[in-house]
């Protein structure tokens, strides 16, 4: 390819380069990383950069945020500290007494945060069940809406939300749309595309995708004053992404497509394998075309459905964490989307509080051989369902 051909790389060529990079003073491929915390002005007193001070950016985020418009299609991207850190900064941004309308099920986290919001009086909540428009479309009608919330997949079920379809309701009603796709990362899902007006990732998870760092990212379709203001939110926070961690999730990015082809390659072996079991009640996978939101998932990724999943096991909610403690291939942690697969009792981590089904077990799909994870699953399984017939009646 010449200097002057019209040919454009490809967005899988673009991020295994990290934008085709090359440090201009010693040709380098992989960026520095500057730990500087402030900046000296040139002799004439101007700012060298677009920043000054740590808490402005720096040019390792600068350019990792680059990375992930490009993945986005975005007008902007903006990384910060943690997912919690974006997801506080958009509810942050909101009017006293704005009303969100949210999940009823969704990563706990954010959900704490919104409902703790919504009890100190600073927003107004209306909830929907993941996955139903209708209750979504009755949510936002019972006042004027500032923000919608989406989650798709959900986490921890995996119901399927049709983007497009939420996005012509929040706009119906004057409401910006937020899309949480973390389950299923930007080189799989553009959420912007189907209309979502603000894309929010944890970058911990698929987008850095090696369990060593904690980040968030926010994207958007089109810029404006409510941008402007979370872009300051971060500033007055501190809540940038700090240069080392910013490296770590560029070099994260360079594998991202390969690292998410294997992670939905083996999820779909595993969810194949296991539905129907003699000992799981029900495989939440978007990928089974037995699933209810499985046309929707196919259109909304391409076919590629995410390295995540639920079971629910048979037996009692003991079984259901002997399996994860019997595990020994997975790892019995709490995170998603890095290279090492995970499983975790999603109600032991989520609290009481918090609508999960009591013998659910969320699994984190990684990049090992698939048959090691089919028989580490299957030995645990045998294992728990033994220790229920050896209990005295």
């Amino acid at each position: 390819m010449t200097q002057n051909s019209n040919r454009k790389t490809s967005i899988r060529t673009r991020v295994a380069q990290a934008l085709h990079f090359i440090e201009a003073e010693t040709g380098a491929v992989v960026p520095a990383i500057q730990p500087a915390a402030t900046y000296a002005r040139d002799e004439n007193y101007d700012i060298r950069k677009p920043y000054f001070y740590r808490r402005d950016g720096n040019q390792a985020t600068c350019h990792a945020e680059a990375i992930i418009a490009e993945l986005e299609g975005a007008s902007d991207s903006l990384l910060f500290a943690s997912g919690m850190s974006a997801a506080t900064a958009v509810i942050e941004h909101l009017p006293t007494g704005a009303h969100v309308v949210a999940p009823r099920v969704m990563y706990h986290g954010v959900l704490h945060q919104l409902q703790t919001y919504a009890k100190n009086g600073r927003i107004t909540l209306s909830d929907y069940t993941a996955g139903n428009h209708d209750e979504l479309a009755a949510a936002v009608a019972v006042q004027p809406t500032s923000l919608v919330w989406i989650e798709t997949p959900n986490n921890p079920n995996w119901e399927v939300t049709d983007i497009a379809v939420a996005a012509k309701i929040a706009h119906n009603a004057g409401a910006k749309l937020i899309a949480d796709c973390t389950g299923t990362p930007p080189n799989i899902t553009r959420a912007l595309d189907f209309g979502a007006d603000i894309s929010f990732h944890s970058a911990t998870k698929y987008l850095n995708g090696h369990s060593d760092i904690t980040a968030g990212v926010l994207s958007v379709r089109k810029t404006g004053a409510f941008w402007d203001e979370i872009i300051l939110i971060r500033k007055l926070q501190g809540t940038v992404l700090h240069s080392f961690d910013a490296w770590m999730l560029i070099r994260g990015m360079r594998t991202l497509f390969l690292r998410v082809d294997k992670c939905c390659q083996n999820a779909m072996a595993v969810a194949r394998h296991f539905h129907g079991h003699k000992h799981i009640e029900a495989v939440h996978y978007p990928g089974l075309p037995s699933d209810p939101g499985h046309a929707i998932a196919k259109a909304q990724t391409d076919g590629q459905f995410g390295g995540m999943m639920s079971i629910v096991v048979k037996g009692t909610e003991q079984t259901a964490i002997d399996v994860a403690r019997y595990c020994e291939v997975f790892y019995p942690a709490t995170s998603l989307g890095g290279v090492e697969s995970l499983i975790e009792h999603r109600k032991t981590v989520s609290g009481d509080g918090f609508p999960v089904h009591p013998r659910l077990l969320r699994l984190s799909i990684g990049i090992e051989d698939a048959d090691d994870l089919i028989y580490d699953l299957e030995q645990a399984l045998a294992r728990a369902t033994a220790a229920i017939g050896s209990i005295p009646h």
